[in-house]
């Protein structure tokens, strides 16, 4: 049995020691450690590793984090919401995001033109770049073709950016699929929709892309999955599993309490109940804010998979 210990601070302190203190301190921070190994383990039995996420963590800094992970060979399949995908496109193209207040006057910033996502701030001008700059794109993508699959247009598109710190342009540079089955839910669906109403031929298919999903992997892959937050992401990926046998390894890091009933809020062990994890599996759930939980749980993990040589950091 694993006995509390007090925490101390010492001068220098790293994040992986941090971490690692917590497996004696209890609550979430137990939690926390838990997750870290559960990514490490995935990644030294060669799982093929799922990482989902929300829109809101690409509207934050994680953004970033994120396009680095599939750089440094963390992620084989990605699935996330349009807005994540608008906003990654958006940052690419020069376009900032400002941080706020929770706090604020509402009203007064419809006024000035600017959204608040928690206390992330956005111009409604940057919205209006990203649609002009979208039409453009879709132009050159039907003038290759007339039918894609939401994947395979994400994959286009990254290759047309040049930002190291885009998630698109990583992935489509590393051959990480990116799926997004909502893809309508958002500005960039509402301009498929005008596209497709002057080009009626154009053709966005999600159908064949939950075939593709499905192809990511197979029943003899070892799969992992690492959800942050919930929605039809989370969903998504864990959807996909389940139809090839489950997953060995399950990371969920979410805000959300299992006591609604609600995908968010669906911790690990309830994914046994419907085969999405399988009965063995190595799973952890963190309750918290996954703009905290995560970089320090993945921080921990990047530092043990580099000192066993098992990042993926030829050429960096």
């Amino acid at each position: 049995m694993v006995q509390v210990k007090d925490l101390h601070w010492k001068k220098d302190m790293r994040v992986s020691e941090l971490v690692d203190s917590y497996e004696n301190v209890g609550f979430q921070s137990v939690e926390l450690h838990r997750a870290s190994e559960v990514i490490v383990k995935m990644k030294k039995d060669s799982a093929k590793v799922f990482l989902t996420f929300t829109s809101n963590m690409v509207t934050s800094g994680l953004r970033g984090f994120f396009a680095q992970l599939i750089e440094l060979g963390i992620a084989d399949v990605l699935v996330t919401t349009v807005g994540g995908l608008e906003e990654d496109i958006m940052k690419a193209t020069g376009e900032v995001f400002s941080i706020g207040n929770f706090n604020t006057d509402d009203v007064e910033l419809h006024e000035r033109g600017i959204n608040r996502i928690g206390n992330l701030l956005i111009q409604n001008q940057s919205y209006m770049n990203f649609e002009d700059m979208i039409t453009d794109i879709l132009r050159k993508l039907y003038a290759k073709q007339k039918r894609w699959s939401v994947s395979e247009m994400l994959r286009e598109i990254g290759l047309l950016l040049d930002d190291q710190n885009s998630i698109l342009y990583q992935a489509a540079k590393n051959d990480v699929p990116v799926f997004c089955p909502a893809i309508t839910d958002g500005a960039f669906g509402f301009h498929l929709y005008l596209f497709q109403q002057e080009n009626p031929d154009f053709i966005v298919d999600v159908v064949k892309d939950f075939g593709n999903i499905l192809l990511t992997t197979s029943h003899d892959d070892r799969k992992g999955v690492i959800a942050l937050g919930g929605s039809i992401s989370k969903h998504h990926a864990i959807l996909a599993t389940l139809l090839n046998g489950g997953a060995e390894y399950a990371v969920y890091m979410t805000t959300a309490h299992r006591t609604s009933g609600s995908m968010s809020g669906a911790n690990t062990s309830e994914a046994k109940s419907w085969g999405k994890v399988k009965d063995e599996s190595d799973i952890a759930t963190v309750i918290g804010d996954v703009s905290i939980t995560f970089p320090m749980a993945m921080t921990r993990a990047l530092d043990e998979l580099y000192e066993e040589g098992l990042l993926n950091i030829e050429n960096k």
